[in-house]
């Protein structure tokens, strides 16, 4: 386990009190990049904090087709496990590690008795519910009011602000997959992107431009 102060960082809205807690009675636990944490149907046991690495969080299609939602970084928590946990019910989402990730995983039991011990945890439940809820708008704005070419531009900027870089790691598959269209769409747009200074193309990478 991180020591306090390492926590503190990475979650500075902690009190004192509840990081000593984390500290006693949480497991850590690390995952690989390509492992999958988190699948579709599966029970909830845990809540996840993530302290290192990245993950994606994905739904999943009745064609096995996987829809990008949004990202879990250093100082975040998972809230779909938050939910599940709370409610005995399955995941609607799958989550895969796309950076090495270590995780702290917090036992329903007392997830359930920080909301009443730790306002910071209170605050940092309700935190995490309305930013995720917020971030679902945003990809379903996206679905509904934007054509596959914004969609494409708001995709990858998404991406670029998650990693930090302009340099994105993603083949033309991975985004159409993402984004349930063809890889021959996603080719052409972004070949006008390319047109247009706004990206530059690589083997599996995407240089933002702009």
């Amino acid at each position: 386990m991180h020591d306090s102060d390492d926590l503190k960082k990475i979650f500075p809205s902690f009190s004192d009190e509840l990081i000593n807690e984390i500290e006693t009675n949480a497991i850590l636990q690390s995952y690989k990049t390509g492992d999958i944490i988190m699948r579709t149907g599966q029970y909830i046991n845990n809540t996840i904090l993530v302290t290192k690495g990245q993950i994606k969080i994905y739904r999943e299609g009745e064609n096995g087709g996987e829809f990008f939602m949004y990202y879990l970084q250093p100082g975040q928590a998972c809230a779909v496990s938050m939910i599940c946990a709370t409610k005995s019910q399955t995941s609607q989402i799958m989550a895969k590690v796309v950076e090495d990730v270590e995780l702290i995983m917090i036992p329903l039991s007392l997830m359930e008795k920080w909301m009443m011990k730790y306002r910071s945890w209170y605050e940092f439940v309700l935190f995490t519910y309305r930013t995720r809820f917020e971030e679902v708008l945003e990809v379903l704005d996206s679905i509904a009011f934007r054509a596959m070419d914004e969609r494409l531009e708001f995709y990858l900027k998404r991406h670029a602000e998650a990693c930090g870089c302009k340099d994105l790691k993603l083949s033309h598959q991975e985004i159409a997959t993402e984004l349930n269209t063809s890889r021959e769409v996603i080719s052409r747009l972004l070949k006008k992107m390319e047109q247009r200074g706004m990206v530059k193309l690589h083997r599996n990478q995407i240089e933002l431009l702009t």
